[in-house]
């Protein structure tokens, strides 16, 4: 290949990649707020039954605030360890954070699956559970933040692919609770199958990753050289960084133009250095777009899944009743989340609850979407791994909020 020369992604194989390494990183998440109604149902006393999957525990028997403890519990360790990931991703080997995180999440989940055939009491199977909630969150928020740094180096197209296989996870997730609880065969079984399907996921994430290397496209645009990088095909959209010469106003921070495929000018004063790229530099200059991300997943880990999994239906008892919870929480929301990041749009029918779950969803995951993909385009190309790492510590931030709120809404009903 010539110098310049850009090269293809011959069967969109890298595009596909990526997508199925974004349905990897948030299967654990999802599998874990769908199971809700199978984790109170145990810490309720009751054996894994197919009612226990579709059964909503969170009355007087949810002694354990188990669907706010597991959104607490899986967002701190996300904070920590992608602000720990923020300062020292270059002290470990990308390959290692990345395919080690992969591994340990994989083990744990298969041990979660066992879990289901052990017979325990309440209170070891809440800590056990709890225990695993927060190491597997662990190793995500590295995996995570590992993952946005190399999307930070690529087109935006492939940033926007990775949260749309991010938003298929939930949708994953819940289509998955629904053919348990339809499936007709026993309890443990059901609730077996249901928890070894992530693992199934994440073994193919592995496998795309591994594939990564042997794909030239992926390696013109992950390679580390300062003088290659210089080279690639930018994805800044506009002059971000500058003030207008004609007017004299500074242009706003997220103004974009999107026709325009230009590597923005470079300011004398801060000239392009291939040299190791500022932590805080990178964060003057992404702050706000950090800002929203913070902002919206405040807003929705405060009310979702802790309080939206508390609504029950409002018809007489039966086979509806039973599905309501997975189908109008966890599936419509997931849904709307992956159609927000994907800007389609969906269709809406007769229920308050159900609609304000659409729009809810929808909004989410278009403003999680956009901060995302505008972070890299506001830094200068050898800054972009740092602002990808930086700003999946500030979603985690947004999380961790949400989770906390989250305890204090459920006790203002």
């Amino acid at each position: 290949m010539a110098r310049g020369d850009v090269p293809q992604d011959s069967y969109h194989l890298v595009g596909i990649s990526f997508f199925i390494l974004g349905l990897g990183t948030l299967l654990p998440w999802n599998f874990f707020i769908t199971a809700i109604p199978y984790f109170q149902g145990r810490l309720a006393g009751a054996n894994s039954t197919a009612e226990t999957l579709g059964t909503n525990h969170t009355g007087p028997a949810d002694a354990f605030n188990f669907n706010n403890w597991v959104t607490l519990l899986s967002q701190l360790p996300l904070l920590l360890f992608t602000l720990l990931n923020s300062f020292l991703y270059q002290c470990i080997p990308e390959t290692v954070r990345i395919l080690g995180s992969l591994l340990v999440i994989l083990l744990l989940f298969t041990l979660t699956a066992a879990l289901v055939k052990v017979d325990v009491s309440p209170g070891p199977f809440f800590s056990i559970t709890m225990a695993s909630v927060w190491f597997i969150n662990s190793f995500c928020a590295v995996l995570q933040g590992s993952l946005f740094g190399q999307l930070g180096t690529m087109p935006s197209t492939y940033s926007t692919l990775f949260l749309s296989g991010q938003g298929l996870a939930g949708i994953f997730a819940a289509l998955a609770m629904l053919m348990s609880m339809a499936s007709g065969v026993d309890a443990q079984t059901s609730a077996l199958g249901y928890f070894i399907t992530p693992c199934v996921g994440i073994l193919m994430s592995i496998v795309c990753y591994l594939s990564l290397p042997h794909l030239e496209f992926a390696r013109y645009y992950l390679a580390k050289e300062p003088s290659k990088a210089q080279g690639q095909e930018l994805e800044t959209k506009a002059e971000l960084l500058h003030s207008d010469e004609k007017d004299g106003i500074p242009n706003s921070p997220l103004t974009l133009d999107l026709d325009s495929e230009k590597e923005p000018e470079l300011e004398p004063e801060e000239p392009q250095q291939p040299g190791k790229p500022s932590v805080f530099v990178v964060f003057r200059k992404i702050w706000l777009t950090a800002l929203c991300l913070v902002l919206v997943f405040t807003v929705t880990l405060s009310v979702f899944p802790a309080i939206t999994a508390m609504v029950t239906s409002s018809t007489s008892p039966g086979k509806w009743s039973q599905f309501f919870n997975p189908v109008c929480c966890f599936l419509l929301f997931n849904v709307m989340d992956w159609l927000g990041r994907s800007l389609t749009s969906y269709f809406l029918w007769d229920a308050y609850f159900i609609t304000f779950m659409l729009l809810f969803a929808v909004s989410n995951g278009y403003l999680m979407s956009l901060t995302m993909c505008l972070a890299p385009r506001q830094v200068l190309p050898h800054e972009k791994e740092v602002a990808g790492t930086l700003m999946t510590f500030f979603l985690a931030l947004g999380l961790s909020c949400g989770a906390a709120l989250s305890f204090l809404f459920k006790a203002l009903l």
